[in-house]
Formats: C-alpha cells, sequence, structure tokens
C-alpha cells in the first residue's frame, strides 16, 4: 500500500508538467521576422515579466486557459500550415515552454519563438528560430536585457531591437558595433507604431550604412491591430 501511495504522488505532476497556460491559439499571415508573410498558427502563451512602454499584448500578461500539450498540437494540426510561432507575453516565462517547442519540431513545422531576452535561451530547441529581443532603453525594461543571450545565438535566429527613438536608435547602432551583432545573425530594427515614423528609421539606417534589417509590423499595415486577424 505505501508503494502504491508513492506512485501515486509521484504520478499527479506528470499530468500537469503537459499543460501549458495559453491565451490564445489563431491562423493569420506572419508579420515579423524572417518568415514574414507566411501563413502562421500562433500560439500565444499567458504571462510576462515585463512591462515595456509600448507592448501591444498587455491582455496575455494575465488569464489564459490550461490547454493540454496534446491538445493544442491538434488545434494547430488543424490549420494546414507549415509554419508555427510561439509568443507572448514571455513564453519562456512557462518552464513547459520548452516541451511545446520540441514536440512542435518533431511534428515537423517550422517553429519560431518570439522572446523578450530576458530569460536564458539557451534551453530551447536548436531547431527553433529564436526571435530575441534586445530592449532599447525608451522600452522601460534596458536592465533587463539578458546579454548571456549572444553567446547562444545560431545562424538561423534572429536579435530584434524596437526603437521608439533618435535616443533607442543611437543605443542600438551602438550595441550592434560593440557585439558585433551582424556576423552573429539577423539583426532587425522596427520602429515603435507611431512613435517613430518609418521612413525616419530607415534613413538612418542607410546613413549609417548599417548591416541590419529594417522591418514594419505587416499585420498593423494590413489589419491595423497586434494580432493580424
Amino acid at each position: 500500500m505505501g508503494d502504491a501511495g508513492h506512485s501515486a504522488v509521484i504520478a499527479a505532476p506528470a499530468v500537469a508538467a503537459e499543460r501549458l497556460r495559453i491565451t490564445e491559439i489563431f491562423h493569420s499571415i506572419q508579420g515579423e521576422a524572417d518568415a514574414i508573410g507566411w501563413r502562421t498558427v500562433f500560439v500565444r502563451l499567458t504571462g510576462c515579466p515585463l512591462r515595456c512602454s509600448w507592448c501591444d499584448t498587455t491582455y496575455s500578461f494575465h488569464g489564459g486557459e490550461w490547454r493540454a500539450i496534446d491538445d493544442i498540437l491538434d488545434e494547430v494540426a488543424g490549420h494546414g500550415v507549415r509554419h508555427v510561432c510561439v509568443t507572448g507575453g514571455e513564453p519562456l516565462a512557462q518552464k513547459r515552454c520548452l516541451l511545446l517547442l520540441q514536440r512542435l519540431c518533431d511534428a515537423g513545422y517550422e517553429v519560431s519563438l518570439e522572446t523578450s531576452g530576458a530569460l536564458d535561451i539557451a534551453p530551447v530547441d536548436p531547431r527553433v528560430r529564436k526571435v530575441v529581443d534586445l530592449k532599447a532603453p525608451d522600452s522601460g525594461e534596458c536592465a533587463r536585457n539578458l546579454w548571456s543571450n549572444l553567446g547562444h545565438l545560431l545562424p538561423h535566429d534572429q536579435l530584434k531591437i524596437v526603437i521608439a527613438s533618435r535616443g533607442d536608435y543611437e543605443w542600438a547602432r551602438g550595441v550592434v558595433a560593440e557585439h558585433d551583432l551582424a556576423s552573429r545573425c539577423m539583426v532587425l530594427f522596427s520602429p515603435v507604431w507611431g512613435k517613430v515614423e518609418p521612413r525616419e528609421l530607415a534613413e538612418w539606417i542607410i546613413d549609417d550604412k548599417l548591416s541590419v534589417r529594417f522591418q514594419l509590423q505587416l499585420h498593423k499595415l494590413l489589419w491595423n491591430d497586434a494580432k493580424g486577424k
């Protein structure tokens, strides 16, 4: 009886380990990074330890619904896509996100992860295309950058810096040069919607001859919202 009781105690967490708190799962067009334009299923996890000043997904900070990973994969499969983006919030704030990423890769999807850059990316499955933020000063969260993440970037990853002012741009330009980021992976400069005119940022990049990729959020151009649907 003692052995049976012990087995019951350790079995329960195994069930919980297969669940994640999900804000939404939706099918749309990828609006950012190197998969831009592809039909994509977005799996948005709930929760984020950061509070960036320009965040456009604050609705994902709280709430959500517990979903079994098997159920998540079943819903993704129903959309008939090749590309899946795991996003948030900050998806890595839920440890079982790593298992979801692995399961999606095992299922044959092209998987991307959108992460704030404040949490360790080292354990992420190397098949995943990581889109890692570096928080510029105007985000209010610059101190949260985990600089050791730069050493874990792979050539297929992308490093994104969201720029809200000329000061942010100059900070970003300096960081790219100091850490030779353009030689590690694709570097994306993206203007904050309504804060920096896209043409202005494009001209700064041209004038300084930076080896970075200018990026607009395609979903906002198409639907004028954060999600692209």
